[in-house]
């Protein structure tokens, strides 16, 4: 059993350099303090804010750094592209007519990223 996610959590890129944040929007959402997510709280820039600087050979801007610095890695501004709602998210509690979201759930970037909950910004709503 995870904490649900509210808007605030802390979120963190295994390719970024720097944490971001989780906006919700309170489209039927707000449960408690702060709007609480659910899975299709995934979109870039609106919901998932970019992670700084970007240090995946994947990313094409990163590529084309790195290979105009002769092969030297190349951190370049991160545009997190994300194909996919988050998962697995929490199938029994719905809010805004899809899946929670809780601590353990992961998104991916196109680019290879994982983004993974680092703070859930609360802790005292536990979802299935």
């Amino acid at each position: 059993m995870g904490f649900a996610v509210c808007g605030g959590a802390q979120l963190m890129c295994s390719f970024g350099v720097a944490p971001s944040v989780l906006n919700v929007l309170s489209n039927n959402k707000t449960l408690s303090s702060m709007p609480v997510a659910n899975i299709m709280d995934n979109k870039p820039l609106v919901n998932i804010m970019p992670f700084g600087m970007c240090t995946c050979p994947a990313n094409p801007t990163v590529a084309a750094a790195t290979a105009a610095a002769f092969g030297v890695l190349t951190p370049m501004p991160c545009i997190p592209v994300i194909p996919a709602p988050w998962a697995p998210g929490s199938p029994t509690v719905l809010i805004g007519g899809a899946p929670a979201l809780n601590n353990t759930c992961k998104l991916m970037c196109a680019y290879g990223g994982i983004i993974q909950i680092l703070n859930p910004a609360v802790t005292n709503i536990q979802v299935p």
